[in-house]
């Protein structure tokens, strides 16, 4: 069907470049071209894919002309075997660059593209004929010297070409050195990219330069300002009676904070009590907005930041430790300023009347999440008798929590319970543990707890009409939930698919069902994958993996600049200043906030995975040639990957599948033996043993064991 459509473009330019071509409207072109008048539709796609590629174009008077190639500027992402895509603001699908086609083009370059073929179906391919600025200027990468110059072979896989680098711009390093290089030509088709190293991290074996060029990779701040750090010691003054002034004092209430053991920054706090037959549950969040005035120092560097990020064996903070370990954090047995929302929920698990409130708060007891869920699901005597006064509140709060739980999974919201991963460093930061995160009673409550304050101030300031800013997630793609359907109907399940749209609850009922079964995993990362990413928008369009119509970030304004954005404007609306002038000032800043702070959540979560997957390949490197019982998680027409209990996943290469020649069925996600007809399917459990491990990929690689 392609061919015929391609057969049908190049005759119908061919025409039109034809010197006594006359233009014509389509009604004219297809009486011209004796097409039927059911058929027209037809000659319109093969217009429109020509208008698509530049070669003709529709004049004023909607007469087709012969085109130039409209030129389109996108951003270039390059991939590590040689091609790469221009991605087009506004556009859906990116456009897809040949090796051949790429000129000189570096990753993340503004680029100018023109378009050489949309396939019906497929993504269009293009050229790059223009590039119109760089966007990367350094990169990070292990130094090699040889007699009289040296190259950096980067970190970074998009980054395909060496970079040469004259020795008296080597700044002493020697090979093994992990350095950050300044680049001064990006080369072409037969040069290389030259530069300068402007740092060396460390040598590669010694202990955290690895982390440390992950960090310097993808450019995240490593110091604060003099500036920010002298403004943050001079606010973080203890609270005083000032501070407290027109606050709800809530200092009598019983009220503890629950997190991690390691955890240092803790911005949320609860209370619980029962009125009747209702639950009076109390969020208290960090009143950071206090000491983070807008536009000062500390703010501006917030937004620069926009989140924390959580390394492997370090924390990058958004806020300097004198504010996010102190004065902003809900210590036990201090006073503390907190943005409060407190709920009344009844039996059902709705909330029937809430209160959002400036107040000072005083935390009984540190608690963490092994030690709740020691009273709760051990029933442990000593660590009962150890809060004695505390557990009937832990009790009430593993009550209401299985309420909300169970009221959201009515309504249809997706819970993909995928283990994350564990990792337990010695003091050189290398891993000796790998384990899956712990997911108990105790943090199921806080994330219970959690959503459902995030849900009640999105609804409250939705529907007062107040700039905002909200934590948003966009349906799925049609057509990736079109392939799932077909794909889980080989299982004999079904999806109910109405208006082209599928609902949350579809996918929950989905993930019920095969629950238990052999094809769990398989099917829960597929509806994982066919998922979009959340993102902060000032417009609400809803949440659809917690099937909630209002939702925002509101619980962690240390680490989230989000948050700490919407907890300014609460707190203008609660002292009744959010007049037209701040309406239109907030109108004004939250789009450019929520697509920084979008950004910023995509990068530290890449910095993070990173580590993470370099750890792994570290730990691994311990285990070569053992045995492991893993699952397989993908499928590629270059070999398949399993992960391990631990979270740890590797590949097989086809190459290493010696019994036979495997072909990919993409369609149904597995392998086939061309010989044997042997196949290895999505979700299988298979035997594999450790042959390899590299650090420069961050790769493991895994051999079948029969």
């Amino acid at each position: 069907m392609d061919e015929i459509f391609e057969k049908r473009k190049k005759l119908i330019y061919e025409f039109i470049c034809d010197e006594f071509y006359v233009p014509m409207k389509l009604k004219e072109l297809a009486i011209l071209l004796q097409v039927p008048k059911e058929q027209r539709n037809e000659l319109k796609k093969v217009m429109d894919a020509l208008e698509a590629e530049g070669k003709v174009r529709v004049s004023s008077k909607g007469k087709y002309v012969k085109g130039e190639a409209k030129h389109i500027v996108g951003t270039f992402t390059a991939n590590a075997r040689g091609f790469g895509f221009v991605t087009v603001e506004g556009e859906a699908e990116d456009i897809f660059i040949s090796e051949d086609d790429i000129n000189g083009a570096f990753h993340n370059d503004q680029v100018e593209v023109i378009i050489k073929a949309s396939p019906s179906g497929k993504r269009k391919e293009g050229k790059i004929v223009k590039v119109l600025s760089h966007g990367t200027t350094t990169l990070v990468g292990y130094f090699e010297k040889s007699k009289n110059f040296g190259f950096v072979i980067p970190d970074n896989q998009k980054f395909v070409k060496d970079v040469f680098i004259p020795l008296e711009r080597s700044k002493g390093a020697v090979t093994g050195h992990k350095v950050v290089v300044e680049l001064t030509k990006y080369g072409g088709d037969n040069k290389k990219p030259e530069g300068k190293v402007v740092e060396i991290i460390g040598h590669v074996n010694d202990p955290g330069t690895d982390i440390m060029s992950i960090v310097k990779g993808y450019d995240l701040p490593t110091e604060f300002p003099e500036k920010v750090l002298n403004q943050a010691e001079r606010v973080a003054k203890d609270v005083s009676t000032a501070d407290m002034a027109g606050r709800m004092d809530l200092r009598g209430w019983q009220m503890v904070t629950i997190d991690g053991e390691d955890a240092k920054d803790l911005d949320d706090a609860i209370s619980i009590t029962r009125d009747g037959s209702n639950y009076v549950l109390g969020v208290h969040i960090a009143d950071v907005t206090n000491y983070v005035q807008e536009n000062s120092a500390l703010d501006r560097e917030a937004l620069k930041r926009g989140t924390s990020v959580y390394l492997v064996d370090r924390v990058i903070p958004m806020l300097p430790h004198t504010l996010s370990n102190g004065i902003c954090s809900l210590n036990a047995g201090e006073d503390r300023l907190a943005l409060s929302c407190i709920m009344t929920i009844n039996e059902k698990g709705s909330v029937i009347d809430h209160k959002i409130a400036e107040t000072v708060v005083h935390i009984d007891k540190r608690m963490t999440y092994t030690s709740v869920k020691k009273i709760l699901e051990e029933k442990d005597a000593d660590e009962i008798a150890k809060y004695e006064e505390l557990v009937p509140m832990f009790e009430l709060m593993a009550e209401l929590s299985s309420v909300l739980r169970g009221k959201r999974q009515q309504r249809g919201s997706i819970d993909f319970d995928f283990p994350e991963t564990k990792m337990i460093l010695d003091a050189e930061g290398r891993p000796i543990e790998i384990k899956p995160y712990d997911r108990n009673v105790a943090t199921k409550i806080i994330e219970d707890f959690m959503l459902l304050a995030n849900e009640t101030v999105a609804e409250d300031y939705f529907w007062q009409e107040i700039p905002f800013v909200y934590r948003t997630h966009e349906a799925p793609d049609e057509e990736k939930i079109k392939k799932l359907a077909t794909f889980i109907h080989n299982f004999g399940h079904s999806m109910h698919i109405s208006n082209k749209e599928v609902r949350p609850k579809e996918i929950q009922k989905l993930l019920a069902k095969v629950e238990g079964t052999g094809e769990e995993t398989l099917i829960s990362r597929l509806a994982l994958r066919s998922m979009k990413q959340a993102r902060y928008t000032p417009e609400n369009t809803g949440h659809f993996g917690l099937a909630a119509s209002y939702y925002c970030h509101f619980t962690s304004p240390i680490r989230r600049y989000p948050d700490l954005q919407i907890h300014r404007i609460i707190k203008e609306n609660l002292r009744g200043r959010m007049n037209d002038d701040r309406r239109a000032h907030y109108d004004n800043i939250l789009t450019e906030v929520a697509k920084k702070s979008s950004e910023r959540e995509r990068l530290a979560e890449e910095a993070e995975r990173e580590t993470i997957k370099l750890k792994k390949v570290e730990y691994m490197e311990e285990h070569l040639g053992e045995e492991f019982e893993g699952v397989i998680s993908s499928v590629t027409k270059w070999g398949i990957y399993v992960e391990l209990p631990n979270t740890i996943e590797g590949l097989i290469h086809v190459t290493n599948m010696y019994d036979d020649h495997y072909n990919y069925i993409e369609e149904n996600y597995e392998m086939v033996g061309g010989h044997t007809g042997k196949t290895y399917k999505l979700g299988e459990t298979v035997r594999v043993r450790v042959i390899g491990t590299d650090f420069l990929q961050r790769t493991i690689d895994f051999e079948l064991v029969e």
